[in-house]
């Protein structure tokens, strides 16, 4: 016996020394987060009490039109129901993960029959065995049982809590994986909406266009008839009021297909999308505050979505690492069995039980293990660097945005000045040409000029309006 536990002795060490040798995780130092800089703007201090980020998109955005339509999309949108059964899958694999830790224990019923060779060991034993006096053990023999069986790994090295710990992790990433989808619906959302009330704006600016080329076609009509102009003005009048028309189902199409696009984010059949097109040029931008760059870390949800990624990576790896380390389950069972079912309520004699423990861990050929150890460590220097371009990404937009709605400010505002001079200088063109003191192409040039800048200061309008939402995404607002 005690020859015996040196044995088992010997071979549990033999085990934990294997164990001993497995690899180490690479460790790679975070120089972007541990380098973010203080401010989105070197030469400007931002406030970090004031980041509009942390507004709710209900506070952020007025227009009750466009807050019905987010809220629509928000119930209906294919792509974040898509994103809700991710979740449930994701709390799922936490359940089955937690239940590792747990014993298993089966219920089981069983019968069968079985004839040994009567010149063998077993069929020669069960000839000459009498279960009572003159009671022959039968043949063939028949087996009857039913019992619980347990299966139970004890976690000695938390490998299965470190597997929990990795499926909450990726459970976690995948909520903010949804609130990410959250933000970038409602951004869509609001860039369409401002997209459409533009167009419809164009379309408003092309219709009156085209009543001033009426108006300038019948005058040099006119003129042709008194000898005042030739019938060349005339036809180039024509053929600049034919463009136009057509330029007019070319926006009245883009419409169609923009209140589609915001219907199909609200997930429903094509209808008309009900907004207000009066007040979209007089429109005020919300003033955005940025905060400070380290308030991505919280804010933005996909940056709080790849951090959960990495640290379940990095928990992938403990677990493959701990695969080099010897197990211990115990397994037992315990019911009764006999070879006639009417044996089987005799107590004890139908008692069966089995209580074995087993450790047991690699010792030769290891090159699955090693290649799985292998793969998780790739897989988390992957995640690192997934983490740190989302964060350097996240810095660049909103460095890039900070710029982009300071110029579209000015450019707008010096849109709005050539497009009141063109104005006035179409007022003075058609005078001079209706006291033929102005040729036919002074007239079209101001024309043209005149359309290109109002098309120009709405489409300024539109992309001020959508760059301060766009902002607001990339501060981490609309999840909230």
């Amino acid at each position: 016996m005690k020859i015996y536990n040196k044995y088992i002795a010997a071979i549990a060490v033999l085990l934990l020394l294997a164990g001993c040798k497995a690899p180490m995780a690479t460790v790679i130092q975070d120089d972007v987060k541990n380098n973010i800089p203080e401010n989105f703007n070197q030469n400007e201090q931002q406030d970090s009490n004031n980041n509009s980020g942390t507004t709710p998109w209900r506070q952020f955005f007025t227009d009750p039109n466009l807050v019905s339509l987010i809220e629509t999309s928000l119930k209906n949108n294919q792509e974040l129901m898509i994103t809700l059964q991710e979740i449930e899958i994701a709390k799922s694999g936490i359940v089955a993960k937690k239940g590792k830790l747990s014993p298993t224990v089966r219920a089981g019923l069983g019968a069968g029959v079985k004839k040994a060779g009567r010149y063998t060991s077993e069929g020669a034993g069960d000839a000459t065995t009498e279960i009572e006096p003159g009671k022959e053990m039968p043949d063939p023999l028949g087996n009857f049982e039913g019992g619980l069986m347990a299966n139970w790994e004890i976690d000695i090295w938390k490998k299965l809590r470190t597997e929990k710990d990795a499926a909450v992790a990726h459970y976690l990433s995948t909520v903010e994986g949804k609130n990410f989808v959250l933000s970038n619906l409602i951004e869509e959302v609001a860039d369409n909406y401002y997209e459409l009330l533009a167009l419809d704006n164009q379309l408003d600016i092309i219709q009156q266009y085209i009543k001033l080329q009426t108006r300038a076609l019948e005058i040099s009509k006119i003129q042709k008839q008194a000898a005042a102009t030739t019938e060349l003005a005339v036809k180039k009048f024509e053929a600049e009021l034919a463009k136009s028309k057509a330029t007019e189902y070319t926006i009245r199409q883009e419409i169609t297909e923009k209140e589609n696009q915001i219907n199909a984010l609200c997930g429903r059949y094509p209808q008309p999308i009900v907004r207000t097109k009066e007040s979209f040029m007089s429109t005020i931008p919300q003033t955005v505050y940025t905060g400070i760059p380290s308030q991505l870390l919280a804010n933005r949800p996909d940056i709080k979505q790849a951090e959960l990624e990495l640290k379940a990576a990095k928990l992938d790896v403990e677990v493959a690492r701990k695969e080099f380390y010897p197990s211990l389950e115990i397994s037992a069972t315990l019911g009764l069995e006999a070879f006639k079912p009417s044996y089987l309520v005799k107590m004890p004699e139908s008692i069966a039980y089995n209580l074995v423990g087993e450790l047991a861990g690699p010792l030769i050929n290891k090159s699955a293990i090693k290649a799985n150890f292998q793969t998780a460590d790739a897989k988390q220097i992957q995640a690192l660097y997934e983490y740190d371009k989302t964060i350097l990404d996240a810095y660049l937009d909103i460095s890039n945005l900070m710029s982009k709605v300071k110029n579209i400010d000015q450019y707008y505002k010096l849109k709005s000045q050539e497009t009141q001079a063109l104005d006035q200088s179409i007022t003075i063109a058609n005078q001079l040409f209706m006291n033929s003191r102005a040729d036919y192409l002074e007239v079209l040039l101001n024309q043209r000029d005149a359309l290109d800048a109002k098309m120009e200061l709405i489409e300024a309008k539109q992309k001020q309006l959508s760059t301060v939402v766009d902002i607001y995404k990339s501060l981490g607002g609309g999840w909230k």
